[in-house]
C-alpha cells in the first residue's frame, strides 16, 4: 500500500473560519493531515519557518514573501463592505489621531497594515503605533515593549476580540476597516488567503490538490449549513445565534477577479510603505 503524504496545515482559530473548519472537523478524517490552530500572525511565522506546509495566512505575509508561496484558488477570508470583525475602536475621530497612540492587535499583520494605510493615506494622519493585547477601555492597556500603562486613543481589534469589544461598546467611534477600504477604493478587501509553500507543492502536488479539493468541498457544505453552524459556534464569543449568522453571512470565502484586483492594490500600498516585497508582488494562484 502506498504511503499517504503527511501535511502540516494551519487553520485560523477565529469563528470566521467556521463555515469551512466546522465541517472539516466533522467529515475529514485524515490523521496524516495535522492541523495547527492559531491566530494569523502565528501561522504566518510557522509557514515561513517551514513549520507548516500550507494554511490560512495574512495577505500581508504573502506580500512580504511572495516567492515562498503559491495561493490556492477560490479560497480567502474577505468582505465586500463591512466585515464585522476588523475594527478600529477610537475615543477620537480618525482625523484627530495624529500624534496619538494607537494600539495594534498583535494577532494580524494584514489588519495592522490596513489600518496604517487607512489612517495615513485616506485620513492623512500619522499616529504613534504600539503593538500588544487588546483589552476593553475600562482595563489598562499595557505597552507590549515597555510594560508601562499608557493612554491609548484607539485600538485595532480583529476576529473574536473585535466582536467582543464591539459588544461591550466602550469606544464612541468605530471604523469597520473593510467598509472604509470599500468606500475609498470601490473594492472588497482580502484579509487572508490559503497559501502553500512552493517547495511542498513541488514535491507533493497531488497531496496539495487533494487538500485543496477537500477545503472547497467543506466550504460548500458549510454555506448550506450556515444556520446550524452559527448556533454551534456563537457561544464562543458569546453572541446570539442570529447575530452570529448575520456576521458569518457577511464573510466571503472566494478569490474572484475583484478580490485579486483588491489584493494587487493592497500590495501596491504595502510596497509604497516598504512593508511588502521591494518590487511588484506576483499573484501566483494554483
Amino acid at each position: 500500500m502506498q504511503k499517504k503524504t503527511a501535511a502540516r496545515i494551519g487553520m485560523v482559530n477565529f469563528i470566521n473560519t467556521a463555515p469551512l473548519y466546522d465541517v472539516w472537523q466533522r467529515i475529514v478524517h485524515r490523521p496524516e493531515w495535522r492541523i495547527t490552530e492559531a491566530p494569523p500572525t502565528t501561522l504566518n511565522r510557522m509557514l515561513f519557518n517551514n513549520e507548516l506546509d500550507l494554511g490560512f495566512i495574512s495577505s500581508h505575509e504573502y506580500a512580504a514573501h511572495p516567492f515562498q508561496y503559491r495561493i490556492l484558488s477560490d479560497l480567502s477570508i474577505s468582505a465586500t463592505g463591512p466585515v464585522g470583525s476588523v475594527f478600529l475602536f477610537s475615543m477620537l475621530k480618525p482625523q484627530d489621531l495624529s500624534g496619538k497612540r494607537v494600539l495594534l492587535s498583535s494577532k494580524s499583520q494584514t489588519s495592522a497594515g490596513l489600518v496604517k494605510i487607512i489612517l495615513e493615506e485616506f485620513y492623512q494622519v500619522t499616529p504613534m503605533y504600539v503593538s500588544g493585547e487588546v483589552l476593553p477601555v475600562s482595563c489598562a492597556h499595557q505597552d507590549a515593549e515597555n510594560k508601562t500603562e499608557e493612554t491609548i486613543s484607539a485600538v485595532l481589534a480583529i476576529g473574536d476580540d473585535a466582536i467582543r469589544l464591539d459588544t461591550i461598546g466602550d469606544y464612541p467611534v468605530r471604523l469597520d476597516l473593510s467598509d472604509v477600504w470599500r468606500r475609498h477604493t470601490g473594492l472588497p478587501f482580502v484579509f487572508a488567503v490559503w497559501a502553500v509553500r512552493e517547495d511542498f507543492l513541488t514535491k507533493h502536488p497531488d497531496c496539495v490538490n487533494e487538500i485543496h479539493q477537500q477545503l472547497l468541498h467543506c466550504l460548500s457544505i458549510g454555506k448550506d449549513e450556515l444556520s446550524e453552524i452559527s448556533r454551534r459556534v456563537a457561544p464562543k464569543i458569546p453572541m446570539p445565534p442570529d447575530d452570529c449568522f448575520a456576521y458569518l453571512s457577511g464573510i466571503e470565502y472566494d478569490l474572484a477577479p475583484d478580490k485579486q484586483k483588491a489584493l494587487n492594490l493592497f500590495f501596491k500600498y504595502l510596497i509604497k510603505r516598504a512593508e511588502g516585497a521591494p518590487d511588484a508582488v506576483p499573484l501566483k494562484i494554483c
